[in-house]
């Protein structure tokens, strides 16, 4: 790491310039502690928002039928024990936060553990069932809607500020990660839920792409306005193909049509929109994941990435596995690094790890305008 790099040549300059043994080593010995405090000052706080593919268990704290906290779910995460998230294992935020050198991933908002030193890590205020839209995942009632979650990001900067004060609080979200995922519920769970929707009749497809689109850029601003300035944006996957689309709207094992179109058109208006409000701002704050392509490498040659399957869900009914809900009473794989998809709509942590790897290190084909090892380094030089 770069920081290791100086730190060693400093070290060795030292030694040079030494006049006595005794002084180089109450030098070093002054070094060594800076370094082993450095880490907890530089440490990158992290901070997500968005739907179930990121939410690590708020919804566990609300009264609404999109939650995943019973068994199956967790059967491969380090307790065993289902924690909220909708996976066998850890999900993005948890295996971006290794990524990043956190300790523990952030803590869901609504916890009653997020308290005190948890604070300095970051927080979760994702909800499973939201979308950009206010009117998105209605039917599952009490969710943390979007503009809720930046509300109660306002709320932890006050809890942050009578912990640590105002500058540094406003220090620690200017240098935080963020991660936003949002969208796909708009076109699952409002969209498309039902034949004509009332969005569907008010809009045709790339009029209401537009509209998600000019929505989705005022919650951008909101959140640049409140102090993000490393802001990592998620794509829709390829909706088209999830197991729950293929049992519902495939035929013969093909994606949906329509709603690999919707996603043919959201994808990239969104990056052209993150372009645009980059060069607003005049600096690369908003950094598009392409998590379409992502996907689509592993659902389109799943044996490449070691999986047997990309149609089956690991854990649900009914064709693919991909009807209701993943429960103590569905089928379960009993192997589920073959399979990408864990429910019938979330990718299996296998698949999250794919993912990841290219948010991490993928070229411009995935990360949009830089990679995040990339970000790092530069962030690391600040």
């Amino acid at each position: 790491m770069p920081t290791e790099v100086s730190f060693a040549f400093l070290v060795i300059k030292l030694m040079a310039s030494s006049s006595t043994f005794s002084d180089f080593w109450m030098v070093l010995v002054f070094l060594l502690a800076l370094g082993s405090i450095a880490p907890l000052s530089e440490a990158q706080a992290f901070f997500i928002f968005g739907d179930s593919l990121v939410d690590s268990g708020n919804n566990n704290y609300l009264e609404t039928t999109a939650r995943a906290d019973a068994p199956p779910y967790g059967i491969d995460y380090p307790t065993r024990r289902p924690t909220g998230r909708f996976s066998n294992g850890l999900n993005i935020p948890d295996l971006i936060g290794e990524q990043i050198g956190l300790s523990e991933s952030p803590l869901p908002y609504l916890s009653p553990e997020f308290n005190g030193k948890k604070l300095l890590v970051g927080a979760n205020f994702a909800s499973a069932g939201v979308g950009i839209l206010n009117d998105t995942g209605v039917q599952f009632v009490n969710i943390l809607r979007m503009y809720r979650q930046l509300e109660l990001f306002q709320e932890y900067k006050r809890r942050l500020s009578a912990l640590i004060g105002s500058r540094q609080a406003h220090q620690l979200v200017n240098q935080a990660l963020v991660l936003i995922t949002v969208g796909g519920n708009d076109f699952v769970n409002n969209y498309y839920l039902v034949p004509y929707s009332a969005r569907s009749r008010q809009y045709k497809l790339p009029d209401y792409v537009k509209f998600l689109i000019s929505e989705y850029r005022r919650l951008l601003m909101r959140l640049y306005k409140q102090g993000a300035r490393r802001v990592l944006v998620t794509g829709t996957g390829p909706m088209g193909c999830v197991p729950a689309e293929l049992a519902m709207r495939g035929t013969n094992g093909e994606c949906s049509e329509e709603l690999q179109r919707a996603a043919s058109l959201y994808n990239p208006q969104l990056v052209q929109m993150l372009n645009g409000l980059n060069k607003k701002i005049g600096r690369d704050v908003f950094i598009s994941a392409n998590t379409q392509r992502m996907h689509n490498d592993f659902v389109s040659d799943p044996q490449a990435f070691g999986f047997t399957t990309s149609q089956i869900a690991c854990c649900g009914q009914g064709p693919y596995n991909g009807l209701g809900l993943c429960t103590q009473l569905s089928n379960l794989c009993p192997n589920r690094v073959l399979y990408a998809f864990w429910d019938p709509f979330h990718p299996s942590e296998k698949a999250n790890r794919l993912i990841v790897e290219q948010i991490m290190t993928g070229s411009n084909e995935y990360m949009n305008p830089m990679n995040l090892s990339t970000i790092l380094a530069m962030d690391s030089r600040i």
